[in-house]
């Protein structure tokens, strides 16, 4: 997904729990044909362990003959996270990966020194009305693996560990939680968790991680005795045992992993340590020294 700065998403609700750190309302920017809710960067967090931006887009209903239409876009310094609760996706890119990415699979596409990519709506599901609803996240990489080559890991959600007891349904996308590790293959120590809570039903965010947060997408959570409705991140102080009630049924994400060794600059879609590197992948975009993105011919121009 294509990004552009827009002011800074609203502080959510007042801090009260004494482990939370940062309560985040989610920005609505309109992309055309469906809104995105974005809650990194922030101006007062710029990441989760790597995770350095995080949208939420949908739920929509497209008419037949509609879609998304991400035409291919360049990326530099990540790796995105492309998942799925409703409607399908079309992933092309310059490496001539082409996956449909479906409900509850993990697509990691890692850009390192350089990746163009295109997400479009499939024609099949394009016949016919149509929803969709799902999240992409960047992860940024570390600062001595930025530019290794760039790759795409696909997962089902058959492969991916799943996790139901007394009211928890849980499916662990990356790394650890629950006692359960996903097999995909990351650069750094990070974790990615969809959980679904039914009405009182409760669930542990362990300590394990450094930096952890919580999105709720949607219904109702208590948290020591404070409520949380969806959507909102909870950026929680590292080090605390995090036990999450919902009062009514309610779908989350778990994440964060190891902080960054230092900040990143993010400009457009490009994520890197360096400045200079960033403005060398400006230029590599306007002249056209990306790889083409096969089957395509459109692209998004670099932004004035």
């Amino acid at each position: 997904m294509s990004w552009l700065p827009s002011n800074d998403p609203i502080l959510g609700d007042t801090q009260s729990c004494d482990a939370l750190e940062l309560v985040i309302v989610p920005r609505v920017r309109d992309l055309g044909g469906f809104e995105v809710r974005r809650a990194l960067p922030h101006g007062k967090r710029q990441m989760v362990g790597p995770f350095i931006f995080f949208d939420h887009f949908g739920p929509v209903q497209f008419l037949a003959g509609q879609g998304m239409d991400v035409r291919p876009h360049p990326h530099i310094g990540l790796a995105t996270v492309s998942y799925l609760f409703d409607g399908r996706i079309l992933h092309r890119d310059s490496e001539g990966n082409i996956q449909e990415i479906v409900p509850g699979a993990m697509n990691l596409m890692t850009a390192g020194r350089g990746i163009a990519h295109s997400e479009r709506t499939p024609e099949l599901e394009r016949a016919g009305v149509h929803a969709m609803l799902g999240l992409q996240s960047w992860v940024a990489l570390p600062a001595g693996q930025e530019e290794v080559d760039p790759s795409f890991q696909h997962f089902d959600a058959d492969i991916l560990p799943v996790i139901a007891d007394r009211g928890v349904h849980a499916r662990v996308i990356t790394g650890s939680a629950f006692g359960k590790t996903a097999p995909v293959k990351s650069l750094s120590d990070w974790f990615y968790v969809e959980v679904r809570l039914d009405a009182g039903a409760t669930a542990p965010l362990d300590p394990t991680y450094e930096e952890r947060a919580i999105y709720v997408l949607d219904g109702e959570v208590e948290i020591a005795g404070d409520r949380f409705e969806g959507p909102r991140l909870l950026i929680f102080r590292p080090g605390d045992r995090i036990t999450v009630r919902a009062v009514r049924p309610s779908r989350l994400m778990f994440l964060g992993g190891t902080a960054m060794e230092g900040p990143r600059y993010i400009w457009w879609n490009f994520v890197s340590s360096s400045k200079e590197r960033i403005e060398q992948a400006k230029e590599d975009w306007k002249t056209g020294r990306f790889a083409p993105v096969p089957e395509e011919t459109e692209f998004i121009p670099l932004p004035e």
